[in-house]
């Protein structure tokens, strides 16, 4: 349990926080041709040496089938992947980066592997529920509500920059705290909140779709970080 936790963890920070979107957009124009798509490699290939320590001897195998299939995976998803399956993609792109995880830590289930005091099972655990609130939370988001497209937005709009993204990091994580601390009351009260400001917004627009478009990006919001919640008290309770 404890090596795949940190195979998942390098992947999370190599696919979601170590890279841009700058990189995919690269990737998507350029396919194999990118040189951003070898420095995504490479990065990933850094990540899983140093949380095994650079013990190359015993997880060479390792380090070779999960580098090799994520390089396989992306090019078979920059090949094959369109417009209109670009979503479909993204989530097969990842469940196979996942399975080739859980495969490869199956191989060493019987080695012994020492690791530092700090990293334990549940703080590694932690550590990967907040990136996943975080980082991959977001892009979830977008891939999913990219289907709809609110053509919506002022001439003078004086928003922050990147404020909705922002704002929607830190009600997950206000959300994953209030799970795990098991105060379900104050996510209804972080919810009517939120609905109260931006009452506002949606009564001076008189735009229906606007309307249901935020609807749908914040309880997809409130969803993950629920779930992600549940999943982090579930799998902490069998470590």
């Amino acid at each position: 349990m404890l090596l795949f936790l940190k195979f998942l963890l390098a992947h999370v920070l190599g696919d979601f926080v170590f890279q841009s979107e700058k990189w995919v957009k690269d990737k998507e124009q350029k396919k194999i041709k990118s040189p951003k798509l070898y420095i995504h490699i490479g990065i990933h290939t850094i990540l899983l040496l140093l949380f095994i320590k650079f013990n190359i001897q015993q997880y060479w195998l390792g380090l070779i089938i999960i580098t090799t299939s994520h390089y396989i995976i992306d090019v078979l998803k920059l090949t094959y992947q369109k417009k209109k399956n670009k979503r479909s993609w993204f989530f097969i792109d990842q469940v196979l980066h996942v399975l080739m995880l859980v495969f490869t830590s199956i191989l060493y289930t019987k080695s012994s592997f020492s690791f530092d005091t700090f990293f334990t099972d549940k703080t590694l655990l932690l550590i990967i529920s907040i990136l996943l609130i975080t980082s991959v939370s977001p892009i979830i988001i977008k891939v999913f509500i990219t289907q709809w497209n609110p053509e919506s937005k002022k001439e003078n709009d004086d928003s922050l920059a990147k404020a909705g993204r922002y704002i929607g990091i830190l009600e997950r994580l206000f959300v994953f705290v209030f799970v795990i601390t098991n105060h379900w009351e104050a996510i209804g009260f972080l919810l009517a909140a939120k609905s109260v400001f931006r009452f506002g917004d949606l009564t001076e627009s008189k735009d229906r779709k606007l309307t249901e478009y935020i609807l749908i990006g914040t309880l997809l919001s409130f969803g993950l970080a629920i779930l992600i919640g549940i999943l982090y008290l579930q799998l902490s309770n069998l470590l």
